[in-house]
């Protein structure tokens, strides 16, 4: 007599093909909260960046210092309109701060639904422009206060920040508001790309 063997296929039972569900349910769930805490980290830190962008251009803006003494036909003034590097100074961190304030609603977008790449895609290339404008004004306005407090000898240009002490004050304060900026957007775009790295 041959023996039969009989292979009995049974169905995976209900209790465990819905086992399953819940637990893509539950990582779907916890990268939607990552995503969502990076996407309100990102609004606070642009917070962050429109208070430094706006008192940077704020206080070049209002760099302005005239000596007590003067003669019958000169008057000894330093302004920030005196310069053409202070001048795009002011206007790059004004349009910086304005871009800032108008990325405001893409970031809350982008805390509503964590998963849309489409807006975090948006200011990661914003940012980057942003970025390039930011460093390029704050470092020129760097390279001239570096002259108003040292000077150059080989070229004969003096330190004026001797006579001049509150305008080198402000523009100073000025250009360290960009580059703490500068930074800002530096992290930015770093939470950005390390967002969408997870999509």
């Amino acid at each position: 007599m041959k023996s039969e063997s009989t292979a009995i296929d049974m169905p995976e039972s209900s209790s465990a093909a819905k086992g399953k569900a819940p637990l893509m349910a539950v990582s779907r769930a916890a990268k939607g909260g990552y995503r969502r805490g990076i996407a309100i980290f990102d609004f606070v830190l642009r917070l962050g960046a429109i208070v430094t962008s706006l008192a940077a251009a704020a206080a070049m803006g209002t760099s302005d210092e005239t000596l007590p003494f003067f003669t019958q036909f000169f008057q000894f003034q330093a302004s920030y309109d005196d310069l053409p590097t202070f001048q795009f100074f002011v206007i790059a961190m004004a349009i910086v701060a304005g871009y800032l304030v108008l990325s405001l609603p893409f970031s809350i977008v982008a805390i509503v639904r964590p998963h849309a790449a489409g807006p975090r895609l948006l200011l990661l290339i914003l940012d980057t422009v942003a970025l390039t404008l930011n460093t390029a004004a704050g470092a020129a306005a760097a390279a001239i206060v570096y002259l108003a407090h040292n000077g150059n000898s080989n070229t004969n240009w003096l330190a004026i920040c001797n006579q001049y002490g509150d305008f080198c004050q402000k523009v100073s304060g000025a250009v360290v508001a960009s580059m703490i900026t500068v930074a800002i957007f530096v992290f930015l775009i770093v939470l950005s790309a390390f967002a969408l790295r997870r999509h």
